[in-house]
């Protein structure tokens, strides 16, 4: 009896790691999808910016799942594509936009959310001061960050901007077991061409 039990519990066991795992990889299959999509969008942006001037279009509508941007923090090794969406499927992925919020470098308020396991694993170690740099098809901008805060579930971690500002979030504690309780927000403003700040 008690050999059965613990055959089970290895059947088990094994079929949970199964699933863990095959969840990974089709994360880690979808990202490397992502980064040859976002190149394929990269050698046609010259195109689509001269169309874009033409027909006078400021924005674009973004679909669910296709790649919006790259998201680099060389300190922390971080070089990342962000697709449209914060579903799972998204975030098992990549680093998501959030729908509804500015594309990074533009006007108003550009929130990233990834998950705390997986792309924004060391979010922690970035300080105030740090830099970021992000690329969209139309830009790429240098941001330095200006506030990190820890907030509770209950607390509103999202707010509107008049300015090009960048959020990045994910849940807190970072090595924590269980459900994290709490966010990491950091808050991060562009630099100016002109301006010095440290290098990461």
């Amino acid at each position: 009896m008690r050999r059965r039990f613990a055959v089970l519990l290895i059947v088990i066991g094994a079929a949970l790691t199964l699933v863990a795992g095959g969840r990974y990889a089709r994360g880690w299959y979808r990202r490397d999808q992502l980064r040859q999509r976002w190149a394929e969008l990269a050698a046609k942006a010259d195109v689509a910016s001269a169309r874009a001037l033409v027909d006078g279009v400021r924005g674009e509508s973004l679909s669910v799942g296709s790649p919006v941007a790259r998201l680099v923090i060389s300190r922390i090794g971080l070089d990342e594509i962000v697709v449209e969406g914060v579903g799972a499927d998204e975030l098992n992925a990549a680093p998501g936009h959030l729908p509804g919020s500015a594309l990074p470098g533009v006007t108003g308020n550009s929130v990233i959310s990834a998950h705390r396991d997986r792309h924004f694993h060391r979010l922690g170690d970035v300080q105030v001061g740090d830099t970021i740099e992000t690329e969209t098809r139309q830009q790429r901008d240098r941001w330095v960050v200006v506030q990190r805060r820890v907030i509770d579930e209950h607390t509103p971690a999202l707010f509107s901007a008049t300015t090009p500002t960048l959020t990045l979030t994910t849940c807190w504690p970072i090595r924590y077991l269980g459900s994290a309780p709490d966010r990491l927000v950091l808050t991060a403003r562009p630099i100016a061409k002109n301006s010095h700040t440290r290098d990461l």
